[in-house]
């Protein structure tokens, strides 16, 4: 699958079947609970209710790929994917605080994926890094080349259980193959560019580049290189 502009103008839903959906099952899982906090006088609190979202592959990786452009500066790859829950947004401007007039079909990040269950510790997340990066922008790269940007963070601990590890790896010199994918229809509107980071990194900051694991990212490889 060859990275490029498409030519795809909208999303549309052809069935919303959420009243008659399992919670339990699907890409993500509703918990709904019934919870109570336990204080250490042995007292416990009323019982209220909780909502979890869980992913059966319950993390994921971010991965920041760099190189050093020409004249110095550091260029960093990004990728406009289709997201089809930022979009959707545009159906509840009634319950924004702030208007947003961004219609968000596609969203601007860094290559990122699910963790499997075989990927364990550090090993585990570099190997599947390296993956990420040759399946979403086609560099091949090594495991040993990944650099781990720090813990991992959560995108939303109020409802979501999901932590992202956030990486990257320096692809200068290294020569661009074919982008694989994963054969998703989400994977029809990709598009790869590279930019000056200090250029993203203001984009994050305006709200132009409106995902948080690109910004964290950014910033802490910033604060590593000095």
């Amino acid at each position: 699958m060859r990275p490029s502009s498409s030519n795809v103008t909208d999303i549309e839903i052809i069935e919303d079947f959420s009243a008659t959906a399992r919670c339990d099952e699907g890409f993500l899982r509703v918990r709904r609970l019934r919870c109570r906090n336990r204080r250490a006088d042995g007292s416990s609190s009323p019982v209220y209710r909780v909502d979890v979202v869980d992913r059966p592959r319950l993390d994921a990786v971010s991965v920041l790929i760099y190189r050093r452009a020409p004249d110095g500066n550091l260029e960093v790859l990004t990728r406009m994917n289709l997201r089809p829950a930022a979009y959707f947004r545009r159906e509840q401007t009634a319950s924004m605080t702030v208007p947003d007039a961004v219609s968000y079909l596609r969203v601007e990040e860094i290559v990122a994926g699910l963790l499997e269950p075989s990927d364990k510790g550090e090993e585990g997340l570099r190997r599947r890094a390296a993956e990420e990066v040759k399946e979403e922008a086609g560099f091949t790269v090594r495991p040993e080349g990944i650099q781990l940007l720090g813990g991992a963070f959560f995108l939303a601990p109020g409802i979501l259980s999901e932590k992202v590890f956030p990486a990257a790896v320096d692809v200068t010199g290294v020569t661009q193959g074919e982008v694989e994918g994963d054969g998703s229809p989400l994977e029809e509107g990709i598009h790869l560019q590279w930019r000056p980071l200090q250029a993203v990194l203001e984009a994050c900051r305006r709200g132009d580049i409106a995902d948080a694991k690109t910004e964290v990212s950014l910033t802490r490889l910033l604060a590593r290189l000095g």
